[in-house]
This record gives structure tokens, C-alpha cells and sequence, in this order.
């Protein structure tokens, strides 16, 4: 897991294209939610929700794509930890490149995000986004870049 924030992706463009630099410098908090083709397979969707109370949120995991989360605007938390060894409770659906995890048996970390503050997330680290810690809509990005 990396986080750090967007004025400093720059200094990650050995992993990260610079097509997907480019596209996270230049959002605007209001740009259009939808479904945006990057480049080579990589996309990204925008989407507002409302952050969901801690139990109602689920670590998953993916096998295809290396996620880059990142707020537009809002606050959530999002816990993260390695996935090996955690129980599967959703089995892996290669149509959406996710599966569901329970809880883990040892101590998790956890990054509190705000906006232009991103978490770049390997296949192999389970990770539970969404985390509610205040009112109010979450606008968010997730890049996918396949392995």
C-alpha cells in the first residue's frame, strides 16, 4: 500500500502510468461521475456515495487490477492488511475482479482519506474502503490498472 497525496504522484511514475498521473491531476471535484477510459485497459469510475457504518462495510481483495483510490470530496477511512490467510466469504467473481474477505485474525492499519489524498492497493492486500466517520456524500475516484 502507498498513500500519500496527489501533488506528489509524480514521484511514483516507475508503477504508475503516466496517462493515470495526468487523468488524477487534472480532476476537478466536479467532474462527472461515470465510467472513463484511461489508456491500455486502465479506467477509472467516479462515483458519490454515502459512506456506510463500520459494520456494514467488507475487506476485499482483487486478483486482475491495482486499485488507486483517491476522494474528490468528503472523508472516509478505509482499513487495509494483507489478504493471505483471511476467510473467504464472497468467492472471487472474475467479471468484477473482486471477492470478499472476513475479519481478519490480526491487527489491521487504517488511512483516513480526504480529498487528493490517494491509496494505491496491490492484488495481494485486502482492503475495507467506504468506512463512515462523518455526514455527508463521498466523491470518489478508483483507477484500475490491470496487472
Amino acid at each position: 500500500m502507498i498513500i500519500d497525496k496527489l501533488e506528489n504522484i509524480s514521484k511514483y511514475s516507475s508503477i504508475i502510468p503516466e496517462s493515470v498521473i495526468e487523468f488524477l491531476k487534472h480532476l476537478a471535484p466536479e467532474a462527472d461521475t461515470g465510467h472513463n477510459k484511461i489508456k491500455d485497459g486502465i479506467y477509472a469510475n467516479i462515483d458519490i456515495y454515502p459512506p456506510k457504518p463500520y459494520e456494514n462495510c467488507k475487506f476485499e481483495a482483487h486478483k486482475k487490477y491495482i486499485d488507486i483510490q483517491m476522494l474528490l470530496s468528503g472523508e472516509e477511512d478505509l482499513e487495509y492488511t494483507p489478504a493471505g490467510g483471511i476467510e473467504i466469504i464472497e468467492e472471487y467473481d472474475d467479471a468484477k475482479d473482486v471477492m470478499f474477505l472476513g475479519s481478519p485474525k490480526i491487527a489491521v492499519d487504517k488511512v483516513h482519506l480526504t480529498p487528493y489524498k490517494f491509496v494505491y492497493i496491490f492484488p495481494h492486500e485486502a482492503h475495507k474502503p467506504q468506512i463512515k466517520i462523518s455526514k455527508g456524500l463521498v466523491k470518489k475516484v478508483v483507477v484500475k490498472i490491470p496487472i
